[in-house]
């Protein structure tokens, strides 16, 4: 059963649901789509990610891709109605694998999470490679199958993701550390933004944007999520509102020392985020350039950059509003910074040192 031959069968065709279409077709896959959304259904074969599925159809894997309010209903449901091993694509394991534990069929289940996603939402947003490279959580139960395991595992490869494997709760205290917190200090940082007076926000930089990124992703189904893992959720906002605590007093007091302290430890929590395809961090080094704001020229930085060599490994815009120039940041290896930035000055590319 660990060999993926299909027909894969995707409940659900959001954003992550029609991207799992889009990548087993890529590989060559039989793909199935069941949506109650027939706009959803019909966008998502539309841009090739499967056909609806019919009743003759047997599947041998199903992935349940729906909201989390919904996910323990479709996993029961799935397991109900077919003989395919299923998993979910949901945010949060321990709330849908308590729901199906008393399901006769249960070791069919195992749960999943692909670590991948957008501030866009449907079928539109959807692209095969959303997974390409992206760390892929695989949190089976102890009575799960070891075969209906491995069959999730080829489905992780098959998508072009490195699977993980953790325990649906070390799961769920992880996500929170890494995606849910964050996601609500970023909403926080940004609801600043909400009243703030014209002249204020003309001073927003691509610090802020960068802050508050995610924020901008959709409240109903953030809502959900962070509901659905409120334990551990609060378990880290106690902790956050204790440091809050010792930040204002620190501000408040004058006490330096201490707030150097708190920022320190910011550098370091940065510092501990894994690299490049998992493995250690290196060490980065950001060259800024300036780039007039006409067609062509960004293309033209690009193309400068591949003659000197050097990998970007990330990339950023900040646009001046009183400028006719964007400020773009190419983040690339430490040991390879001078020489881009010799590079570029010598194709006449002004840079800031």
């Amino acid at each position: 059963m660990g060999d993926l031959v299909g027909p894969v069968e995707v409940v659900g065709a959001g954003l992550l649901g029609t991207s799992i279409g889009l990548a087993c077709r890529r590989a060559g896959l039989e793909v199935l789509l069941t949506d109650v959304s027939g706009e959803h259904l019909r966008t998502a074969s539309g841009l090739g990610a499967g056909r609806p599925r019919t009743p003759e159809d047997r599947p041998q894997l199903v992935v349940v891709a729906v909201p989390p309010d919904h996910l323990a209903e479709q996993i029961r449901r799935a397991l109900r109605d077919s003989d395919a091993v299923v998993t979910d694509v949901g945010s949060v394991k321990s709330g849908p694998l308590a729901a199906v534990a008393g399901e006769p069929r249960a070791h069919r289940y195992v749960g999943s999470h692909p670590m991948a996603g957008s501030e866009r939402s449907g079928p539109l947003a959807a692209t095969s490679s959303l997974f390409d490279g992206r760390p892929w959580a695989v949190t089976p139960h102890a009575d799960a199958d070891v075969d209906a395991v491995e069959l999730v595992e080829e489905l992780v490869r098959v998508c072009g993701a490195t699977p993980v494997w953790l325990t649906p709760e070390e799961h769920d205290r992880a996500v929170a550390r890494t995606s849910h917190v964050p996601h609500l200090l970023a909403s926080l940082a940004a609801a600043r933004l909400t009243d703030a007076p014209e002249n204020h926000l003309a001073l927003s930089g691509q610090g802020v944007r960068d802050v508050t990124r995610v924020a901008a992703g959709d409240p109903a189904l953030y809502g959900q999520i962070v509901s659905a893992n409120a334990d551990a959720v609060l378990a880290l906002l106690a902790e956050v509102r204790a440091q809050l605590d010792q930040v204002m007093d620190a501000v408040g007091g004058g006490d330096r020392a201490a707030l150097v302290d708190v920022l320190a430890r910011g550098v370091a929590g940065t510092r501990a985020i894994p690299g490049k395809h998992g493995g250690p961090p290196r060490p980065m080094r950001s060259v800024w350039v300036s780039v007039p704001d006409h067609p062509g020229e960004l293309a033209r930085l690009f193309a400068d950059t591949v003659a000197s060599e050097v990998n970007i490994e990330d990339i950023r815009i900040d646009h001046d509003p009183g400028r006719p120039v964007g400020l773009v940041e190419l983040v690339v290896e430490e040991r390879r910074a001078e020489h881009l930035l010799e590079s570029l000055e010598s194709r006449d590319w002004a840079t800031h040192r």
